[in-house]
């Protein structure tokens, strides 16, 4: 059987500039389950998240955010205090981050701070929840968690 989360985590340390690794969201979703420890962050914003929908077992920690759509200056602290504070890492050994948004570019910029502050096995999910739009202007029609039909709720 393939392994996908294997192969990206192979894809991380390849000795390139560390950089989040991309999964597909059939692979994301197979690494949760291989690895329950494993957490699933939605990036997006607190309306995107509720409104849309999201991952089932998702926390949510907004990247950008309403009003005025900056980074989150606690976001790596706030994943950090989820981490620690939930007694996820044992002796120093913290378990995967994977990292969603509605596209997959917010949640590689994410990814990219968490490991410059020091996280180790940082993915994304390639595509996102929604994925792109396609030629009449919609998104979970191409890609994306949605259109691969995998657990998701709304608020």
């Amino acid at each position: 059987m393939d392994k996908p989360a294997s192969a990206a985590r192979e894809r991380m340390s390849d000795g390139e500039a560390r950089k989040p690794a991309a999964l597909m969201p059939v692979e994301a979703n197979r690494l949760l389950q291989e690895e329950p420890q494993t957490l699933l962050v939605d990036v997006r914003s607190t309306m995107e998240y509720l409104m849309v929908g999201h991952p089932v077992g998702a926390v949510h920690i907004a990247w950008l955010d309403e009003p005025d759509w900056t980074p989150n200056p606690r976001f790596v602290a706030q994943l950090r205090e989820l981490m620690l504070g939930g007694s996820r890492c044992i002796d120093g050994n913290c378990p995967a981050v994977v990292l969603i948004c509605r596209s997959g570019r917010r949640s590689l910029e994410a990814g990219q701070a968490l490991l410059d502050a020091g996280f180790a096995r940082i993915y994304y999910v390639e595509g996102g929840f929604e994925g792109p739009l396609d030629a009449h202007h919609r998104r979970s029609t191409l890609a994306g968690w949605r259109f691969e039909g995998l657990p998701w709720e709304q608020c």
